[in-house]
């Protein structure tokens, strides 16, 4: 019977984790709720004319339970002179229902979503850290959030890179 060869490979090591990283995904600050758009196009006479008495009826008629626990971006999409009221008017049915209210587009809801969100990171919980910035996902991040977490990281991290664990791109390192 042959002998047993003393040429076994080496134990595979996880070079990533034994480079003790920290790995930060930016989409866990993407919304938590669904987002939603107020337009006020829908309510202005002939979708281009705010029209006081019109437009007071129809907030006060609307069924405004479609809002409940979203976010909501208050916008007008069309060319339209709008009176900064008829946006607190808007504001003041939605705040009861809605998560958050901002007026702006969609996309501005979402960048001070995350904007936000980043805000409220405890810094302390990355302190001498070697963090990754995830750098692909599901979903694109623009680069303000990134922009922003490194402003956050910055001051506590050891070191800042962008990409995957096992590919890395250098952002920073703190010098002794």
């Amino acid at each position: 019977m042959p002998e047993a060869s003393s040429n076994t490979p080496p134990p595979l090591v996880n070079k990533v984790a034994a480079a003790g990283l920290l790995s930060l995904d930016l989409e866990q600050f993407l919304p938590q709720a669904p987002v939603a758009v107020f337009d006020l196009k829908d309510h202005l006479f002939m979708g281009l004319i705010l029209k006081e008495k019109d437009f007071r009826e129809a907030l006060k008629a609307k069924d405004w339970s479609a809002f409940e626990g979203k976010y909501v971006a208050i916008t007008c999409s069309v060319d339209a002179i709008i009176p900064v009221w008829a946006y607190m008017l808007a504001a003041s049915y939605l705040q009861p229902v809605a998560r958050e209210v901002l007026v702006g587009t969609e996309e501005e809801l979402q960048k001070h979503i995350i904007l936000k969100n980043i805000d409220a990171v405890n810094a302390a919980e990355y302190e001498g850290q070697r963090v990754v910035v995830k750098g692909c996902g599901d979903v694109a991040i623009e680069p303000y959030a990134y922009a922003a977490i490194t402003q956050k990281l910055l001051p506590v991290a050891k070191s800042v890179m962008y990409g995957e664990p096992c590919s890395t791109v250098p952002v920073y390192k703190k010098r002794p």
